[in-house]
């Protein structure tokens, strides 16, 4: 992999630039053939790889996709083991159309990978996916929150869990404001798309 861009903490930026043209080169995709896998032009993929775009929850979520790469291996460039603590001003928000994302650890145990985020649903439009690896966990902390998974919609209070298999088409509402919660993304380390089905939302 190549090495990041400093030797401080490096930005969420700087990190999927990096990772990005790993996963690119790994995969053999030139940036025409991302752009038109994944719905994302090829100027924006260009700032991206080169370290000066914007990106998204909406972006990484559909290179996650299309790369079939986990999305702590887009943006996770954190030393393991030892104390961890992680603050909250010091994590950079990973922003989407209704979503803040900040994410606060990776972590490998045999063939299992768990991504952990601080979320927060604002409020003010539905976050909507496509799909991706991997199975979603949410547990609510504050408000009412409205999860809707290929189909199925269940509301959710302070206290609720929630469990999805992520490949299906989902999304995240807080019909009455802001909603605080912890997601927990798992996957099996090998895991593609095309992987054995995961249990999917139950009542």
């Amino acid at each position: 992999m190549d090495a990041l861009p400093n030797d401080g903490d490096p930005s969420i930026r700087d990190m999927l630039a990096v990772n990005l043209r790993a996963a690119r080169a790994a995969r053999g995709l030139s940036l025409s053939e991302l752009s038109r896998r994944s719905g994302i032009g090829k100027a924006t993929l260009s700032q991206l790889e080169g370290g000066t775009g914007n990106p998204t929850i909406e972006t990484v979520f559909s290179l996650s996709r299309v790369l079939e790469v986990a999305i702590s291996d887009l943006l996770d460039h954190r030393p393991r083991g030892g104390l961890t603590v992680v603050r909250a001003a010091e994590v950079e928000v990973l922003r989407g159309e209704g979503v803040d994302l900040r994410p606060l650890r990776r972590i490998e145990a045999d063939n299992s990978v768990f991504e952990v985020y601080d979320q927060v649903v604002r409020g003010d439009a539905p976050q909507r996916s496509q799909g991706h690896v991997g199975v979603e966990h949410t547990v609510v902390q504050t408000g009412r929150l409205r999860v809707e998974v290929a189909g199925r919609t269940v509301d959710l209070g302070p206290g609720d869990y929630v469990a999805f298999d992520a490949r299906e088409a989902h999304s995240y509402t807080a019909p009455d404001g802001p909603v605080r919660s912890v997601l927990l993304l798992q996957y099996r380390a090998d895991e593609r798309l095309e992987g054995r089905p995961h249990p999917v939302l139950t009542d």
